[in-house]
C-alpha cells in the first residue's frame, strides 16, 4: 500500500511545517479513502487497491475543477483559489500525466493488441487502458479519441 504510507507521510511533514492548507486536503483524502475503505468492505472485499486510489484521487480532482469553475464564473475568487490549492495538492499524488502524442501512441498499441476493428471493441480497447494507464489519462477525453480512432478503423 505505497500510496497510503505516502499519505500518512506527507500528512506529518504537513503538521511538521504548520501546511494547514495541505494538512486539510491531505485529511480530505484519507477520509474519502476511508469511505471507500469501508464501502468495500461492505460489500465482501478488502482494502481498496492503488488503481482504484488513484481513480479517487481523479474524481476528487475532477470535482474541484467544476467547483472552480463554479466559483470563478460567480466572482468568488477566496473560494477559487481554496480550490485550486486543493488540486494542486491532491494532483501531487497522481502519477505524471501522458502528453497528447503519447496518449495516441497508447490507443494505437491498445487497439492492436485486443485486435479491435471496429467500435464494437471500444469495450475492450478502453480496459486495456485503464489496466496500463491508471491514473495517468483522463479517461473521458480518452474515449472520444478512441471511438473516433475505432470509426476510421472499421
Amino acid at each position: 500500500m505505497q500510496l497510503r504510507e505516502r499519505f500518512t507521510d506527507e500528512l506529518k511533514t504537513a503538521m511538521k511545517a504548520g501546511d494547514k492548507a495541505r494538512l486539510s486536503t491531505i485529511r480530505l483524502i484519507q477520509a474519502a479513502l476511508k469511505d471507500k475503505d469501508i464501502e468495500a468492505r461492505g460489500q465482501g472485499k478488502g482494502p481498496v487497491s492503488d488503481e482504484e486510489i488513484l481513480a479517487l484521487l481523479q474524481k476528487m480532482v475532477k470535482q474541484r475543477q467544476e467547483s472552480l469553475a463554479i466559483y470563478e464564473q460567480n466572482d468568488r475568487p477566496e473560494l477559487a483559489a481554496q480550490e485550486r490549492g486543493e488540486i494542486e495538492v491532491i494532483s501531487s499524488f497522481l502519477p505524471q500525466q501522458l502528453g497528447e502524442a503519447e496518449i495516441d501512441a497508447a490507443i494505437a498499441a491498445a487497439i492492436a493488441e485486443t485486435g479491435a476493428a471496429s467500435v464494437k471493441d471500444m469495450g475492450k480497447v478502453i480496459a486495456k487502458l485503464r489496466a496500463d494507464y491508471a491514473g495517468r489519462m483522463d479517461f473521458a477525453k480518452v474515449s472520444p479519441r478512441v471511438k473516433e480512432k475505432l470509426s476510421g478503423a472499421g
